[in-house]
């Protein structure tokens, strides 16, 4: 019996001892810890994701007055859009919503390449035409594609395999 109480005390104290000096070596600098080496993958691997730009969802509304009242009520404010145009974009912190009256059946989600949740111009994003190419590379066809050739302003849909319409919408 005591000879079984000494084994269990020796694994604990090499388990613990073990266990320190992984520790220990994960906090060296320069040394990532597996964690540590899997977030820097991550963000690595996000490096060379689509860079989409600002997202909003697009809902279809039946009455824009009264969903802007009702969108008011949690929060958010107007932001951009006017009534006279049937459409409101509305704001809530970095949260965005649009408001259509008219304009599309069915809500949509909506990436805005170029600009950011304020709709200030980013420095670095992926062009609309680029991002059309590595969807389409990837098995992903827009609706109707963009001339590849041109510049600007531009925008195509796709939809995922649930059926959800996604708006890619660059506005510069």
């Amino acid at each position: 019996m005591k000879r079984n109480g000494l084994l269990i005390v020796g694994f604990t104290i090499a388990f613990a001892l073990g266990f320190g000096a992984k520790s220990l070596l994960d906090r060296q600098p320069g040394r990532l810890s597996s964690a540590a080496g899997q977030a820097a993958e991550t963000v690595a691997q996000a490096d060379t994701n689509l860079k989409l730009g600002a997202f909003s969802i697009s809902l279809s509304v039946n009455d824009l007055k009264t969903s802007q009242e009702f969108y008011e009520k949690l929060g958010f404010v107007h932001f951009a859009g006017e009534r006279s145009k049937n459409y409101l974009i509305m704001k809530n912190g970095n949260a965005l919503i649009g408001l259509f009256q008219g304009m599309f059946e069915n809500n949509l989600l909506t990436f805005n390449p170029g600009w950011d949740e304020n709709a200030v111009n980013l420095e670095k994003f992926d062009d609309i035409r680029v991002i059309q190419q590595r969807l389409k590379a990837k098995g992903i066809f827009p609706h109707t594609e963009i001339d590849e050739n041109t510049s600007g302003p531009a925008g195509f849909m796709i939809t995922d395999p649930d059926g959800n319409v996604i708006l890619i919408d660059q506005h510069r």
